[in-house]
């Protein structure tokens, strides 16, 4: 009786099935013994650590940590990595939980090495930090935005001020400075706006939060603070300047009308005298 020869197909087959077969035992093998050293670690004195994987395990500290993580990761969701090999789940963990459903299905991870893998990981990581850069510089530059329209209605209302004083040294310099820190929002608002990123794949201008951002910065600049404040300030001074030369006019009229004189200061005195009792 001759020998069944089997075809390259079926024995292909086996060979997958036997493949599967140990990944899976080796995974749920790392799992379990991830949970045992999670235990023992619970009971070995602080600092012996070490000493005890090598005496009772011959694990290395690291190799002990990736067990344990394992077991943590993947120990209530087996379901996650039982097509992966250890290596690959190994790798995973780089990924944070949150994340590794999506990264698994943009990536397929399933049909990458373990080499593909750990670098599309290191490539995550690498991309992360840059992001991270960017958003710091972007909130440095946000606190720097703030502070500069906090600036120019802080010279604002100095400046009002110094009108209302009759500072007019004083309100120059303050008209130079205010000027100065309104160019410089501009400047800021420029530069915000035109540059890019400088992360590939990721954007290249500013989104639409930033442009809206900037429209209230330029509408906060506007505004300068309190509006009625300055609204106050500006009309108290301009009485003030119509009153100066209000006095001015009546001593030219004094000069040349004694009699008109006497009639347009009563009629001042009188206006004077209801703007006080407005103010009761």
């Amino acid at each position: 009786m001759s020998e069944l020869v089997r075809s390259a197909e079926v024995i292909a087959a086996e060979i997958r099935s036997i493949d599967t077969q140990t990944r899976e035992i080796v995974l749920r093998s790392a799992i379990e013994i991830g949970k045992r050293l999670t235990e023992a670690k619970a009971l070995v004195a602080h600092g012996e650590w070490g000493d005890w994987l090598d005496a009772n395990v011959h694990y290395s500290q690291s190799t002990a940590n990736n067990f344990m993580r394992i077991a943590e990761e993947y120990g209530s969701n087996f379901q996650a990595i039982e097509n992966l090999s250890y290596t690959k789940a190994l790798a995973l963990l780089g990924v944070p939980a949150e994340e590794r459903e999506q990264f698994t299905k943009e990536h397929d991870v399933e049909n990458m090495s373990a080499r593909e893998l750990q670098q599309a990981v290191k490539e995550k990581k690498q991309l992360e930090k840059e992001l991270k850069k960017i958003q710091q510089a972007a909130e440095k530059e946000r606190k720097e935005r703030e502070a500069l329209v906090d600036r120019v209605a802080q010279l604002q209302t100095e400046l009002a001020d110094a009108k209302i004083m009759g500072d007019a040294e004083e309100a120059q310099k303050l008209q130079d400075a205010l000027a100065d820190a309104q160019a410089k929002v501009k400047q800021l608002e420029k530069e915000l706006r035109a540059k890019p990123i400088e992360v590939p794949a990721v954007v290249e201008r500013i989104p639409e939060e930033v442009e809206r951002e900037l429209a209230e910065l330029r509408k906060k600049a506007a505004r300068s603070g309190n509006e009625t404040t300055i609204k106050f300030k500006i009309q108290f001074e301009a009485l003030g300047v119509g009153f100066r030369d209000l006095l001015a006019t009546l001593a030219e009229i004094q000069a040349a009308d004694p009699e008109m004189h006497a009639k347009y200061k009563g009629a001042v005195l009188a206006l004077i005298e209801k703007m006080a009792g407005a103010l009761q």
